[in-house]
């Protein structure tokens, strides 16, 4: 099968990973090992689209992604917030109540997402029926 024609984004990539595997591994100077790592863990992109509307409170997080624990979105939280993502701020109410929003930085990756989140939707039962191809190719 010939090789299909390499866009500006492949040429991008091809670039980026050139430059990477060129440098000395090192996990906190690398971005991919340690921006897209932590972006890429299992709840921080779904936590991100739903502070994308508005700001929210942690009740309201766990009603929209009610398969998270707890104990995990406070841990994606915290994560989020170190990395300067989402800011955390405290409302002085009584008792006092805890809002979660985007930062700058945390808008400025909504576009790169909204790309990402859309090629996972067109692609994703492509996806799932390779899944199954491999698994039947691999059941013996």
């Amino acid at each position: 099968m010939p090789e299909r024609h390499k866009n500006r984004s492949d040429s991008d990539v091809i670039e980026s990973f050139k430059r990477w595997i060129a440098m000395p591994v090192i996990a906190p100077q690398c971005p991919v090992r340690d921006v897209l790592d932590r972006l890429g863990e299992k709840w921080s992109t779904l936590i991100v689209m739903a502070l994308a509307e508005r700001s929210r409170r942690f009740a309201e997080l766990v009603k929209l992604i009610p398969d998270i624990s707890k104990r995990s979105l406070t841990h994606a939280l915290r994560n989020l917030e170190e990395d300067g993502i989402i800011t955390r701020h405290v409302l002085p109410t009584k008792p006092v109540s805890v809002e979660y929003r985007l930062s700058d930085l945390g808008r400025s990756m909504l576009g790169p997402l909204a790309t990402l989140i859309n090629w996972a939707e067109r692609n994703h039962p492509v996806i799932r029926a390779a899944r199954l191809r491999y698994r039947e190719k691999e059941t013996p």
